[in-house]
């Protein structure tokens, strides 16, 4: 079986699900190659899985006909079974190549089909995405594969080197910082929490208002921003409870992170949280954009430890049972190896 990914990404959770299935599907014999941006920090984490081919994709310029051509050579001498495309540029880029299965991973819910031209089949993470395509119009190839975490337990950072004290309870968020991912609202509901501190992995756009937001707030003292990291599991081991804030957010890998990592989580009820968690089960759940209800969970995790032991429990049953490696990868070598859409 040979895969070629085309994938222009940046940081995120879609980057860190591309490394993790890329890394599956070789452990599982696929011969692999990747062309993805320059530059990635995460590039040397796949280097070992596929061959890496790198190149600039803008919708008009001269840089995407010599894209083009330097993937149509690639197409000859790799010739590959499938190509899969993550995400919009990447799905836009994908070329009309006879008896190749061509699939488009869909990690966010589409405004239009206009992208998947070239597409036979369409992998959502979530039915109520694949609901979304079917309603756009869609009537090829449809699957609802969800994503899977390669987080585990792991050695933690030391708190001294975040200016933490041992005994704080600390909150790790998580995440590219844009406005849909409601970071500002977990910095307001940290207000809210004597004693308690954040720590914010990841980096993005809206970085310089969450840190002028912190200021204002007066919580410089209790939030760290960490920036951009591939070791971010080290940070959340060293945390005591992972929150996703996300006001949107379809099913990213980072639904899945604290259960990987043995934290309690609490989540807003946006679409891919509310699919994957059951309240008080494996999460805390708390209405979209309730700051006072957000500070309120995160104080009764950190005054409840056996609160947090349940919640860990159940969120390790929910992976093992719902979103394990073995199934999800097995669910793609299926997708891979059956007949065309």
């Amino acid at each position: 079986m040979r895969v070629l990914h085309i994938h222009f990404g940046k940081e995120g959770g879609a980057e860190r699900f591309f490394v993790n299935l890329v890394n599956a599907l070789h452990e599982r014999g696929v011969e692999q190659q990747v062309l993805i941006r320059p530059g990635r920090s995460w590039r040397g984490e796949i280097e070992c899985a596929a061959t890496v081919h790198e190149g600039i994709f803008r919708r008009i310029s001269l840089s995407r006909f010599l894209l083009a051509f330097r993937l149509r050579r690639i197409l000859k001498r790799f010739k590959p079974d499938v190509i899969v495309s993550w995400q919009l540029r990447a799905s836009r880029f994908m070329p009309a190549v006879d008896g190749v299965k061509r699939i488009a991973r869909l990690g966010d819910y589409p405004e239009h089909l206009g992208y998947y031209t070239h597409c036979q089949t369409l992998v959502c993470i979530t039915p109520d995405m694949a609901q979304r395509v079917r309603a756009l119009g869609w009537t090829r190839g449809l699957e609802v594969i969800p994503n899977f975490t390669r987080s585990r337990p792991m050695a933690p950072v030391a708190r001294a080197e975040m200016s933490t004290p041992e005994g704080a309870f600390v909150v790790l968020g998580l995440g590219r910082f844009v406005p849909r991912k409601g970071f500002d609202l977990l910095i307001k509901a940290i207000a809210a929490v004597e004693g308690a501190f954040l720590w914010l992995v990841g980096d993005g756009p809206e970085r310089g208002n969450l840190e002028a937001l912190v200021a204002s707030l007066g919580l410089s003292e209790r939030v760290r921003f960490t920036g951009w990291r591939t070791d971010a599991y080290a940070y959340l081991a060293a945390s005591d409870a992972f929150v996703i804030p996300s006001l949107h957010e379809p099913l990213g890998n980072v639904c899945l992170e604290g259960w990987g990592a043995g934290k309690p989580t609490i989540a807003f009820k946006a679409e891919g949280p509310s699919f994957a968690m059951t309240h008080e089960e494996d999460a805390l759940m708390v209405e979209v954009g309730d700051v006072d209800g957000l500070a309120a969970a995160i104080t009764r995790l950190r005054d409840d430890e056996g609160l947090r032991t349940r919640l860990v429990d159940g969120g390790r049953r929910t992976i093992e049972t719902r979103f394990s490696e073995d199934a999800i990868a097995s669910a793609y070598l299926q997708l891979f190896a059956g007949q065309d859409s």
